[in-house]
């Protein structure tokens, strides 16, 4: 394989990361925009009992999320992508960490933790890698009890902005600062 070609796989593969990535970020973050990006408008994903088209899938699991939990993160681990041409087919293993709202009056926040493997099949269209069909693996599963934080002093890392499911989150803003005094001798 010439360096040119190298070059564009890893140019290929690094796009068609982003790509999942905008889904994860949009889903955390409750930024529909972002998410529906990470997609073709005429793909077709299966999550969970969920089989249809992107727009449907959003208005079941945005809501879902935002009844059951305080707080999501969609991790990406390892990541194999095939490329040929303008398909490319990816295997993304991935875990899923929901902070639990209490299930009923009196009970204590939970986590959920989530494994599995979203399978892609990404077409490149006008130049930009989109998931066209996605199968969603789910392989494994436990609830835990939520800890506090290390190092939660909350007054003081509130000074930066708290998580928010929504553009107003801290990760959204430019230029990033830091509103937490330094610590110096």
């Amino acid at each position: 394989m010439s360096n040119e070609a190298r070059m564009q796989a890893i140019i290929d593969k690094q796009d068609i990361h982003d790509c999942l990535l905008r889904f994860c970020r949009g889903m955390d973050r409750f930024d529909r925009e972002l998410y529906l990006s990470a997609f073709h408008p005429d793909a077709v994903i299966a999550a969970g009992p969920y089989v249809g088209d992107v727009p449907g899938c959003w208005d079941w699991a945005q809501p879902m999320h935002q009844a059951a939990q305080v707080l999501t993160h969609h991790l990406l681990l390892n990541h194999h992508v095939d490329v040929t041409g303008d398909e490319a087919h990816s295997e993304c293993y991935y875990q899923f960490v929901g902070r639990n709202h209490p299930w009923e009056e009196g009970s204590a926040e939970t986590v959920m933790l989530a494994g599995g493997r979203y399978i892609d099949r990404l077409e490149r269209r006008d130049g930009e890698w989109r998931i066209a069909l996605r199968t969603n693996i789910i392989e494994w599963s436990c609830l835990q009890p939520l800890l506090a934080p290390p190092f939660a002093d909350v007054a003081d890392l509130a000074a930066n902005g708290v998580s928010t499911r929504d553009r107003r989150d801290p990760s959204y803003t430019r230029p990033l600062i830091n509103n937490r005094a330094l610590d110096r001798p």
